[in-house]
């Protein structure tokens, strides 16, 4: 029996590619880098050598999964990636149904709209139509965002099926960005229910003071929560007046798009 599993272990590293293994880390270790790092950063951090990582980045960048910038000497993520990712969910062509109904949303109201959906433990941010305004909210796609106090992340866990819902719940620690913020299971699950029932979600200056943002889910043919779209305003221009036409407009739009995917309320 020893000599069995000896020999399965020693199969398993014949099978091995230590420079794909590196290649991996080197994508894991800049998705949490918006800005970028260097090449010296980036060995140091993967106890990689120079050889090495100069020859898996740059094979990265050829193959357009990065981007070099000549001025900072800095590597990034490009958007490939998150391509590849759309392409293999079900909602295979989920952005390309949300993104006129972002810039129409976005044209509406004027604020900055964007989408967005779940990801392993947080929300993922995915794309945007930039405000009219001259201060507008811009994020980077990719950017994660708190399910516990932000519009989009409300928007999608009061529409998760139960099961579904309690394994982000899990996973969550509800951290407090000021006195707004939700920091409890309970009052949280409260807040989900009256997300569900009035079909759109509020971010009340709950993570950043002086911006409110309005997110809604958008549905699946099954009426599961496939993303939210949301718009980002600063709370002198979001009046209350023009809060309210905002939420129906939200809400109107996350509807046309839960439509064209086949959503339709029982």
């Amino acid at each position: 029996m020893e000599n069995t599993e000896q020999s399965l272990e020693k199969t398993d590293d014949n099978y091995k590619v230590p420079n794909l293994e590196k290649g991996i880390a080197v994508i894991e270790y800049l998705s949490s880098r918006s800005e970028g790092e260097t090449l010296q950063a980036i060995k140091v951090a993967l106890d990689i050598s120079q050889t090495t990582a100069y020859r898996i980045l740059n094979t990265l960048v050829r193959l357009d999964y990065l981007s070099f910038d000549e001025d900072t000497k800095r590597y990034k993520l490009t958007r490939k990636l998150l391509t590849l990712g759309f392409r293999s969910l079900n909602e295979h062509n989920l952005l390309e149904t949300v993104l006129p109904h972002l810039r129409d949303l976005r044209d509406r109201v004027k604020e900055t709209a964007c989408f967005g959906v779940l990801g392993d433990e947080k929300g993922i941010f995915i794309e945007q139509a930039r405000g009219d305004h001259a201060f507008c909210f811009v994020l980077s796609p990719g950017k994660p965002f708190e399910l516990h106090c932000s519009a989009p992340g409300k928007a999608i866990m009061a529409y998760l099926p139960v099961t579904v819902r309690n394994r982000y719940l899990s996973y969550m620690t509800f951290p407090r960005y000021n006195s707004r913020t939700i920091t409890s299971r309970e009052v949280y699950l409260e807040e989900l229910e009256k997300v569900y029932q009035q079909g759109y979600a509020l971010d009340n200056e709950e993570e950043l003071s002086g911006v409110i943002c309005v997110g809604a889910p958008v549905l699946n043919y099954t009426g599961y929560p496939c993303g939210s779209i949301w718009i980002s305003g600063p709370k002198d221009r979001l009046t209350e007046e023009q809060l309210r036409s905002t939420v129906q407009i939200v809400k109107e739009i996350a509807g046309q798009i839960s439509a064209e995917l086949g959503y339709r309320r029982v």
